[in-house]
C-alpha cells in the first residue's frame, strides 16, 4: 500500500535524498509505478489515472498509481528525487528542467518524453465586466492590475513568469495572487481579481462555468508580444483561440501554446518504456474519454513535437509507427 501522498515541499531534504539514493535498490523491479499528476480539480489528475489504468491492465506485471500533487513543477522534483516514476508535465517545465534553467537552474531534473499528450493555451481571463472598466487590450495592460499567476509550483506559475520576463515585467508590476484555477474564478467573481492566467487545453471545464454565470474577457498577447516570447524561448508557439471556442468570446484571441508530455528519468528501462508508450498510444480511447478535447493529439506523429528529446523506448516506438523523429529528439 502507499503511503498518504505528500508534495515534495513537505518532505525533509535528507528524506529527499534518502529517496534519491536508495530509488533504484527499493524499485528495481518497477512493479509499482507512481505518476505524478496535478490537483484532482485539473486535466492532469484524471489523465494519468486512465494511464494507470492501462498500465495496470495491459503492461504485464506492472502497476501505476495517479498521485494528486500541484503539477508541473513539482512533479519533476518529485521525478528527480526518485518520489515518483513517471510525470505529467507541461513542456517549459521539461525543456528547463532538462537543461537546467529557471526554476531548475541549481538542479537540473534530466528527463526524456514518453508520450505527448496535448497542447496547453496560455488564457489570460479576465470579465467582460472588468474589461468594460479597466480596458485589457493587450497583456502588458494587465500591469499594475490585481493578477493571479496560479497556484504555487505548477506549470501555470513557470508559464506566467517567462511570459513576463519577455515582455520586460515582472511579478513586482502587478498585485500578485497564487490561486489554482477554481480560487482565482471565484476571486473573479467576487471582485478580488482584475485577470488571471490558466494555462489549459481549450475549452477548460473550470472556464465554461465561469463564462456560465460571467462572460468572459481573454486578454490577447498582442502581435510583438507573442514575437518576443517565442523568440526567446522555442517551446512555445504562436496559437489562436477562435471565436466561439468560448460562447461568451466571439473574436479571435492570439495567444500562445505549449505541449504536455509523459515523462521519466534517462535511466528508466528500455523494454518497460516501450511497452508503456505502445500501450498508450494503442489504447488511447481510455484518455480521450477522460479529455475529450486531447483526443486528435494523442497519435503517434505527435511524438514530433516533444520539447525534450524521446526516451529509447519511445523513439522505438516511433520508428515502427513510421514516424520520423528529428536528430534533436534522439536522447
Amino acid at each position: 500500500m502507499r503511503r498518504p501522498w505528500l508534495g515534495l515541499s513537505a518532505l525533509p531534504l535528507s528524506l529527499i535524498l534518502l529517496t534519491a539514493c536508495t530509488q533504484p535498490a527499493e524499485r528495481g523491479s518497477f512493479e509499482s509505478l507512481s505518476i505524478a499528476s496535478g490537483t484532482t480539480g485539473g486535466v492532469y489528475y484524471p489523465i494519468a489515472g486512465a494511464i494507470s489504468q492501462i498500465v495496470g491492465s495491459e503492461v504485464e506485471g506492472v502497476g501505476a498509481t495517479a498521485e494528486a500533487t500541484a503539477a508541473s513543477v513539482e512533479n519533476l522534483r518529485l521525478l528527480g528525487a526518485g518520489a515518483s516514476e513517471l510525470a505529467v508535465v507541461q513542456g517549459d517545465s521539461a525543456y528547463q528542467a532538462d537543461n537546467g534553467e529557471g526554476e531548475f537552474a541549481e538542479q537540473p531534473v534530466e528527463n526524456r518524453a514518453l508520450v505527448v499528450l496535448y497542447p496547453n493555451v496560455y488564457h489570460n481571463v479576465s470579465l467582460q465586466s472588468i474589461d468594460d472598466r479597466l480596458e485589457l487590450d493587450c497583456f502588458s495592460d494587465v500591469r499594475g492590475r490585481r493578477f493571479s499567476v496560479g497556484a504555487p509550483g505548477s506549470g501555470n506559475e513557470l508559464t506566467t513568469s517567462l511570459v513576463f520576463e519577455d515582455l520586460g515585467m515582472d511579478f513586482d508590476d502587478i498585485d500578485v495572487q497564487r490561486y489554482a484555477y477554481a480560487e482565482t474564478a471565484r476571486a473573479l467573481r467576487e471582485g478580488q481579481l482584475d485577470a488571471g492566467s490558466w494555462v489549459v487545453g481549450e475549452g477548460h471545464g473550470s472556464l465554461r462555468e465561469l463564462e456560465a454565470t460571467d462572460p468572459l474577457h481573454l486578454i490577447p498577447l498582442c502581435g510583438d508580444e507573442v514575437d518576443a516570447v517565442v523568440e526567446d524561448h522555442p517551446f512555445y508557439t504562436s496559437h489562436i483561440i477562435e471565436g466561439d471556442t468560448y460562447s461568451t468570446v466571439s473574436r479571435d484571441v492570439r495567444t500562445l501554446a505549449v505541449w504536455n508530455i509523459l515523462t521519466v528519468r534517462p535511466d528508466f528501462p528500455d523494454a518497460l518504456a516501450y511497452r508503456l508508450v505502445k500501450a498508450v498510444y494503442e489504447n488511447a480511447e481510455a484518455v480521450n474519454q477522460v479529455y475529450q478535447p486531447g483526443a486528435e493529439y494523442l497519435v503517434p506523429e505527435t511524438l514530433r513535437k516533444s520539447p525534450v528529446p524521446l526516451h529509447p523506448g519511445a523513439l522505438r516506438y516511433a520508428e515502427e509507427a513510421g514516424v520520423d523523429i528529428p536528430l534533436k529528439l534522439h536522447g
